[in-house]
């Protein structure tokens, strides 16, 4: 009786701060964010905003750099978060990103309210309809806090070790994206539309995620991948609960990756939502997702690998046939960059099929799928973000000009803007010397290592088919005589030229001396256990 009544004691987990620095500094960011958004007086509230993100996301990545330097990893936070490699590595990357995304979100208010831009030798005002809101205070500062409380979700996306933790981060990344996706200035109903789109079919990811983590831990009796490891591992043979578990949670993965036949939101997304936020999605989104479906096959399913391999390879073949085909038949710059990122997203689940790692064979050094994902995604985010901030400069009286048909002749007047889109879709073509190019061999390399030869004879004949994409466009702008006279190029401000200069830079620098970011992806590649 007396134990009955006895209190009930409750352990307080043990967390190691300095580790989990740089996702705490993001969470308290967004949050110091939220506070100014509902203090501040309207005027300076940009700057306020711009400053807190800044400095956010540049403290975070001080701590993280320091972390890694001193080498240390753990699985932490009762067994729910794992600070390894591969998360030092995704963090890194979502920082840099996110710090270049929200210089694009920035530019909205610099560029849309200021600037000028040249059609056919004159100076006329651009985006009128865009100073119009700014004039009607519609300004939209609260993007910042959005912005962080979302990289903090996917940060945590990547890093969990548990399926349950990994559902509620995939939920934290998810809604301020929903709603970021609906606050352009102009399109509104076309902005809304995808927000609308982009919510109701990210619903239902999350609900094939969970319903999936419900049968794995059925399956298992743990939220954990190492102990959904263990109890693959000492069964005989898979049985029902495993494989619908394991087909559930890896489509809801597949979702958020972009990957056909669960692709139809990406092309509606990235046309209606603001051009900063579609760069954002296209990569940080993608990084972590990957990121996570490679944590949870490789850690936790990487004793069924013969079931999920063929089924993922099957993917990535429709992947790259849907995202490269249908391309070819797009006439907005939008929506082609959309279906370029699905043919990107079935590119690295090639490498993901294959499955070379540490516990499957791969020699000490090697740069196996781990290591090729990890530099392929950074290769792509440079060239991403860069084309996007050049997409938010082509522009007419009424906002954006994204069709083909306005961006012929842009070569003839203005060769700068041209070149440097010319270097991002060659860079997306896999043409040396870019990053794209050694992205592609090492992805390539990795899955025939694994044993899927046939596998990358599909990918190198789709990525000829992809490259006729980016040659059209190529061609359209310095081949084309401009239709559109009322189509220019704004003068942007130094945030949208450091994004896009960075992504040049690093294309460049990528691909003529890739070594160091290979040598570090290839230290980071082992996942925890």
């Amino acid at each position: 009786m007396n134990n009955l009544l006895a209190p009930l004691q409750i352990t307080a987990p043990s967390l190691d701060f300095r580790l989990l620095a740089p996702l705490m500094l993001v969470l308290v960011g967004a949050c110091l964010a939220m506070l100014v958004e509902s203090t501040s007086k309207r005027g300076p509230r940009y700057g306020a905003q711009l400053i807190v993100t800044a400095v956010t996301l540049l403290s975070a990545l001080f701590y993280l750099v320091r972390n890694w330097m001193i080498g240390s990893t753990t699985i932490d936070a009762v067994g729910s978060v794992a600070v390894d490699g591969p998360t030092y590595f995704v963090w890194g990357a979502l920082l840099v990103f996110g710090l270049m995304a929200a210089l694009l979100f920035a530019e909205r208010r610099v560029a849309n309210g200021q600037s000028q831009f040249t059609a056919m030798g004159s100076s006329v005002p651009g985006s009128p309809l865009e100073r119009e809101a700014i004039a009607a205070r519609a300004e939209h500062t609260e993007v910042f806090p959005l912005l962080m409380f979302s990289l903090f979700g996917m940060m945590l996306f990547a890093a969990a070790n548990d399926l349950l933790v990994m559902f509620v981060a995939l939920e934290i990344f998810s809604l301020p994206l929903y709603l970021l996706a609906g606050l352009a200035r102009r399109r509104r109903m076309l902005s809304q539309e995808a927000a609308l789109k982009y919510f109701l079919l990210g619903a239902l990811s999350s609900a094939f995620f969970l319903y999936g983590t419900a049968l794995l831990y059925g399956y298992a009796g743990s939220f954990q991948l190492r102990r959904i490891d263990a109890a693959v591992s000492a069964a005989s043979q898979g049985n029902g609960l495993l494989l619908a578990g394991m087909a559930l949670v890896t489509i809801g993965l597949l979702f958020k990756v972009g990957a056909a036949p669960f692709h139809s939101w990406t092309p509606d997304v990235y046309t209606g939502s603001p051009t900063p936020v579609t760069g954002f999605m296209a990569i940080c989104t993608k990084f972590a997702a990957v990121v996570a479906l490679m944590r949870v096959l490789y850690v936790a399913l990487g004793g069924a690998r013969w079931d999920w391999q063929p089924m993922l390879a099957a993917v990535a073949v429709l992947t790259m046939v849907v995202g490269s085909v249908l391309a070819l038949t797009q006439t907005d710059v939008k929506r082609l960059l959309a279906y370029s990122s699905i043919a990107h997203a079935g590119f690295i689940l090639v490498a993901v099929t294959g499955a070379v790692t540490a516990a499957n064979g791969l020699r000490p050094g090697g740069i196996g799928s781990t290591a090729s994902v990890l530099f392929y995604l950074a290769a792509y985010g440079l060239a991403t973000l860069g084309a996007f901030g050049l997409v938010t400069m082509v522009r007419k009286a009424g906002g954006e000009a994204t069709s083909l048909a306005a961006w012929q002749g842009i070569g003839r007047r203005n060769p700068l803007v041209a070149g440097l889109m010319t270097l991002f879709l060659l860079s997306f073509a896999g043409i040396p010397p870019t990053a794209g190019f050694i992205g592609k061999l090492v992805a390539f390399t990795a899955a025939w290592k694994g044993g899927y030869a046939w596998l990358v004879a599909t990918a190198i004949a789709l990525s000829v088919v992809a490259a006729f994409i980016y040659v059209r466009l190529i061609v359209v702008m310095f081949f084309r005589d401009p239709v559109d006279d009322e189509v220019g190029v704004v003068s942007a401000s130094w945030m949208t030229w450091l994004v896009v200069a960075l992504g040049a830079l690093g294309t460049l620098a990528l691909g003529v001396w890739s070594g160091p970011l290979l040598d570090l992806a290839q230290k980071a590649s082992i996942f925890l256990r």
